[in-house]
């Protein structure tokens, strides 16, 4: 009888299912995106008009969806830029985060990407 159960036991085990994929560590990425002229905030065409508000769009639906953690534009009297956090499970990924950004894409911007931690998250204004 014990053989019965151990044989049981045995064959329950062996039917399991495998344990569900954990998912990745998810780091947070700081992208930082480089307009074309230091004046760019003063100086948009119509055509980068439009980049930048389907740009704005783009990271705003991020932004809703807990992927984009804040962002927004840096007004450096050297030069205007712009930067985004994004939780994302690797560099590759945050890349093509930024990638996709409709004003990367048209290649009117360009982005740099590092690792960051984030110590403090902005509270909803």
């Amino acid at each position: 009888m014990l053989a019965v159960l151990l044989f049981a036991a045995l064959l329950l085990t062996a039917q399991s299912p495998a344990p569900a994929p954990t998912a990745p560590v998810m780091k947070t990425w700081f992208i930082r995106l480089i307009p074309p002229r230091p004046d760019f905030d003063k100086t948009l065409t119509d055509g980068e008009t439009k980049l930048m508000e389907e740009h704005f769009v783009y990271w705003k639906d991020l932004n809703a969806k807990g992927i984009c953690i804040f962002g927004g534009p840096v007004l450096d009297p050297k030069g205007v830029f712009g930067v985004v956090v994004v939780r994302a499970a690797s560099e590759e990924d945050a890349r093509a985060l930024g990638s996709g950004d409709p004003s990367v894409k048209s290649g009117m911007n360009h982005i740099e990407v590092a690792e960051i931690k984030v110590a403090f998250v902005p509270k909803a204004q």
